[in-house]
């Protein structure tokens, strides 16, 4: 089973009104920049669980 990319290198590569499309440098993946900023947000939530549960 591949890893998941984290896409730890982006750039812009188009932008149309309200949206702006990134690439992943690593996998090639273009995607909504805001999916990518959500993407991020979900990450550092399951690093936090993890931080969090592993107390008992």
């Amino acid at each position: 089973m591949a890893t998941a990319c984290k896409h730890p290198r982006v750039r812009i590569v188009s932008r149309h009104e309200d949206s702006e499309f990134v690439e992943c440098l690593e996998c090639g993946e273009v995607f909504d920049s805001e999916e990518f900023q959500d993407m991020a947000i979900e990450e550092s939530a399951e690093e936090e669980e993890s931080d969090t549960g592993d107390d008992s």
